[in-house]
């Protein structure tokens, strides 16, 4: 039994010294370099990134809003006499012209009227001429002492009645012209023609509403701006027209046109001001009462840096992006981004020359050496894989 004891203490004291002397030649050959200790300072290995060039181009800084479209004009084309309808001349949806016949009305009471005016004038006409010719002989008669002057001053008088009744009648001819030209509507401008409410026989009067035009080239697009663009936009007016695009729907075409109104009142409920563009539309991309999205460039950004928005690091120290040195080291460079747009932003603090890293910024520090992707340790910024941001438009303007 003491011998037992005596063995497990000995094969004790044998595990404790082989240990002891494992971790001191383990430590040795730390000391000596054979195995670097984790986390050593100056052996991290390099880290692969992503870079991209910062590139400097004009940027247009745009407002997005919602807007529906508007007609310039829309007429509601009532009759201004009561009579029936004759003939209607169009069909509902037809574009017509400016002055094209639409409806023609029952106009015989009409002409009848215009053949009696112009016979009246006619007759006038007729009095108008004897009485000149009796006043000129009256004339003749005096100078030989054969009347006296009240017959002529009569005869004159006359003649100055006759006048200004002949003018009377004048006037009421073309007054029944302009009557019998009711009877036939014309279109009062170019434009499509909506529902016909009418049909060939049917009364009409002064309150029946016959049909609508609109017209749709140019049309204009109402929407509304937030007040704290409205200088940048008053500022870009008077430079010249303001680009406004146009897009119906996320997958319709984007329609080009210029701003064409600005209201002269800010919503003070809102904060927004009212305003209009106005689109050539002769292929009819835009139809009135449609909800479209539409940009505005209130001013651009001359000669601006663009990198792309996700190699922008925000944190507790603020702003910044990382950048490669020419020793292959990450250099973290303080930036302000003035504009986004897209995947990218125009920022302030870059140089313009720089490459930004836009992949592996999460395993970089200050310092710290890199590896381009598909390129060598050390290449001093050599070639590597780099995703070329999309230069993309629009988005609410962010200023920092």
């Amino acid at each position: 039994m003491k011998k037992k004891n005596l063995g497990l203490i000995i094969g004790a004291a044998f595990v404790v010294g082989f240990t002891g002397w494992y971790f001191n030649q383990g430590s040795g050959a730390h000391a000596q370099g054979d195995i670097p200790p984790k986390g050593a300072k100056g052996v991290q290995p390099p880290v692969t990134v992503n870079v991209v060039p910062a590139r400097r181009q004009d940027v247009g800084v745009e407002v997005v809003s919602n807007g529906t479209v508007t007609p310039l004009r829309t007429v509601d084309l009532h009759p201004q006499t009561t009579s029936t309808i004759r003939t209607v001349h169009i069909k509902e949806g037809q574009f017509v012209k400016g002055g094209q016949l639409m409806f023609s009305l029952d106009d015989r009471a009409d002409r009848a009227n215009v053949d009696k005016a112009q016979a009246q004038v006619a007759r006038d006409q007729a009095s108008l001429a004897d009485l000149e010719r009796q006043y000129k002989r009256s004339q003749e008669l005096f100078a030989q002492k054969f009347i006296a002057q009240s017959a002529v001053d009569s005869l004159h008088s006359q003649v100055d009645a006759a006048r200004a009744l002949l003018k009377a009648d004048m006037a009421a001819a073309k007054a029944s012209h302009v009557s019998a030209s009711y009877t036939e509507i014309r279109a009062p401008m170019a434009g499509r023609v909506g529902a016909i409410n009418v049909f060939p026989g049917s009364l009409v009067q002064l309150s029946t509403s016959l049909t609508t035009v609109t017209q749709l080239d140019p049309i204009t697009v109402a929407f509304t701006l937030p007040e704290s663009s409205l200088g940048a936009l008053l500022d870009a007016q008077r430079n010249g027209k303001v680009e406004v695009e146009a897009r119906a729907g996320s997958d319709g075409k984007p329609v080009k046109g210029h701003l064409s109104f600005i209201d002269n009142m800010v919503d003070p409920t809102a904060g927004t001001i009212r305003v209009k563009a106005e689109f050539s539309n002769a292929d009819t991309q835009l139809w009135p009462g449609q909800y479209v999205n539409t940009r505005v460039t209130v001013r651009t950004l001359k000669d601006a840096i663009v990198v792309p928005q996700n190699a922008i690091i925000t944190n507790a120290k603020g702003t910044f992006v990382y950048v490669v040195e020419q020793d292959s080291t990450a250099k973290m460079v303080p930036v302000s981004r003035v504009y986004a747009f897209g995947v990218s932003a125009a920022v302030t603090g870059l140089a313009g020359t720089e490459k930004v890293i836009t992949e592996g910024k999460q395993n970089l520090r200050p310092g710290g050496k890199v590896r381009l992707a598909g390129g060598a340790e050390g290449d001093g910024g050599g070639k590597g894989r780099a995703a070329k941001p999309a230069a993309g438009k629009g988005g609410k303007d962010q200023q920092a």
